[in-house]
């Protein structure tokens, strides 16, 4: 039981497992997860609902979204974005690895007689020949991946993007990181069954790593049968990180927002958004 319990306790270095995909590819946990982003009172899988459609409404304006816009949603989920964006009459193709939720947004494409092209593949092994003028990648989807996925997926926006095409993507910022602390929380059948419908042992070890300006929610679930350890990491960025990042792979990083729905930049958020273009 000592070492068991040391096993959960361990910090491990930043990155050095990755298991996101289990969020969004076992059968229960993915349930859980669809659930979540389609309640529209909340923020805890997606957006809620009037903030999306305050985002969709001033994505539309500044980017001039019309008939034969190429749009790429990374990470759509079950299409809050792309269903409202094809209504606009753009060109959707969303990307998202979870079955559950691409299933979800074809049949609603299907209801509503959308035309949107959807790809259950992880964003990161996505290849086309195809060219968009507007790339997306929303809610702080960027920072839960590793430097090297991080520079992978930059390296695939700059060549998917139309020479004029632009990026939309959102981060936490260090203001944020600031007030994240370090806590170990125990507890049975931990979030209310959210992780497994048998009973389990939950513990959650928040890690906060200072100097690289990551936080690590590491949830170890212990059921009779099996035990899961899920890492969920988030990068947390200045507007110079970023700046640094995207300059690494082709691109400039224009304008700063405070939120994707066009907010007026503040240093003082805990999130901002930023878009980008080739160099």
């Amino acid at each position: 039981m000592f070492e068991e319990l040391e096993e959960i306790n361990l910090r491990p270095k930043p990155f050095e497992f990755y298991t996101t995909s289990d969020l969004w590819t076992d059968e229960y946990i993915s349930k859980q997860m669809l659930v979540s982003h389609l309640n529209g009172e909340n923020d805890r899988a997606s957006r809620n609902t009037k903030f999306i459609n305050r985002s969709v409404n001033w994505i539309s304006s500044f980017f001039k979204i019309g008939a034969g816009t190429k749009i790429a949603d990374f990470g759509c989920g079950p299409g809050l974005y792309t269903a409202r964006l094809a209504k606009m009459q753009a060109d959707v193709t969303g990307i998202d690895f979870s079955t559950r939720s691409i299933q979800y947004a074809k049949d609603t494409a299907a209801n509503e007689n959308l035309p949107i092209k959807y790809v259950n593949q992880n964003y990161l092994e996505y290849e086309t020949d195809e060219h968009f003028n507007l790339i997306l990648l929303i809610y702080h989807d960027f920072g839960v991946l590793s430097p090297s996925q991080r520079n992978l997926l930059l390296a695939k926006f700059h060549n998917f993007l139309k020479t004029d095409g632009f990026v939309l993507l959102d981060v936490p910022s260090l203001k944020a990181f600031e007030k994240r602390k370090e806590a170990t929380v125990y507890k049975v059948n931990l979030e209310n069954h959210f992780w497994s419908p048998n009973k389990y042992h939950g513990f959650l070890n928040t890690f906060k790593y200072e100097e690289e300006k990551v936080i690590l929610d590491k949830y170890t679930i212990v059921e009779a049968s099996r035990t899961q350890v899920i890492y969920i990491w988030q990068q947390y960025y200045s507007p110079e990180m970023l700046e640094k990042e995207f300059a690494s792979c082709g691109l400039k990083i224009n304008n700063l927002f405070s939120d994707v729905t066009g907010s007026k930049f503040n240093s003082k958020n805990e999130e901002f958004a930023v878009v980008a273009q080739k160099k």
